[in-house]
């Protein structure tokens, strides 16, 4: 099979899937919950179609490459800095979720979730000169970049997460926040991997296409399964009074109400023990040390 072809059958494909998982997505209702997830399955659907169109006419004799390159060119490093921006809030809805019966560390978590995504910002932005890549690139290139790789960042850390807090917030990989999470890390990783590597393999039928190809086709493959499975119910989180997470979500709680928040000291029963263990102690010792004087 020619590579020209095959990358044709894995890009219908892939389209195809952005179909398959933003039928699911909408059938299920999942946009109520996740509205930045349904605007990014309705930017790809919607500008895949566009974007393959001009690209075909590129390779027609009668096309004008002055006018459908520069068309391409723009239209695409558009898409991709509209998809960093859509995939941010993604992100942030996926953090909201799985902290949604947690609300003063979802306050305070969402709170830092924005800082760490401004100051990454502008230091990407600020870096531009710095990163790797042909020189002369146009800025909407090397700005769409930097906001992708900000995001890509957060949803691997996200992804990180979830995997270590599953068993603290009682969930499960069946659960719809670690697949879109699962997805969202390796469509990162594949990013950044393909930015790095891109300038040694520039031609749309080199091995490294096909492999950035086949993992976002892996990335859409779990997002429609976790779409079309059904979602445990989760139960209620019931922590101890004890626990570090019950804590932390109070503390939470009270500054973001403005509230004076103070440690809890130790329980005044448990003290008391300790002191009158202490005297029994003294007179015991001193009752002795006078039975052995008489």
């Amino acid at each position: 099979m020619p590579l020209n072809l095959a990358m044709s059958i894995m890009t219908a494909a892939e389209f195809l899937l952005w179909a398959v998982a933003g039928f699911t997505f909408w059938k299920k209702g999942l946009h109520h919950r996740f509205p930045a997830m349904s605007k990014y399955l309705a930017l790809r659907l919607g500008s895949m179609p566009i974007l393959l169109a001009i690209l075909y006419a590129m390779a027609q004799p009668w096309a004008p490459g002055h006018i459908f390159r520069p068309l391409y060119f723009y239209g695409y490093w558009s898409v991709y800095g509209a998809s960093a921006v859509c995939l941010f809030f993604v992100c942030l809805e996926v953090f909201s979720a799985v902290l949604a019966t947690l609300s003063g560390l979802k306050m305070l978590g969402t709170v830092a979730f924005r800082w760490v995504a401004l100051v990454s910002l502008l230091v990407s932005f600020g870096s531009l000169s710095l990163m790797q890549g042909r020189s002369g690139d146009p800025l909407i290139c090397s700005g769409a970049i930097a906001m992708m790789r900000v995001v890509g960042i957060m949803g691997l850390c996200l992804l990180a997460f979830l995997c270590l807090s599953m068993n603290a917030f009682r969930s499960s990989m069946r659960d719809l926040t670690v697949g879109l999470s699962l997805g969202l890390g390796l469509m990162a990783a594949n990013d950044f991997v393909t930015s790095s590597l891109i300038s040694h393999f520039e031609s749309l039928t080199s091995p490294l296409q096909f492999v950035n190809e086949a993992v976002i086709l892996l990335s859409l493959g779990i997002w429609i399964a976790y779409f079309v499975l059904p979602e445990p119910v989760r139960m209620p989180l019931v922590m101890p009074a004890d626990s570090t997470v019950y804590r932390w979500n109070e503390i939470a709680s009270a500054l973001g109400h403005g509230t004076k928040v103070a440690v809890a000291p130790p329980s005044p029963g448990f003290f008391l023990s300790d002191v009158e263990k202490v005297v029994d102690k003294v007179i015991s010792r001193n009752l002795q040390s006078s039975e052995t004087k008489s």
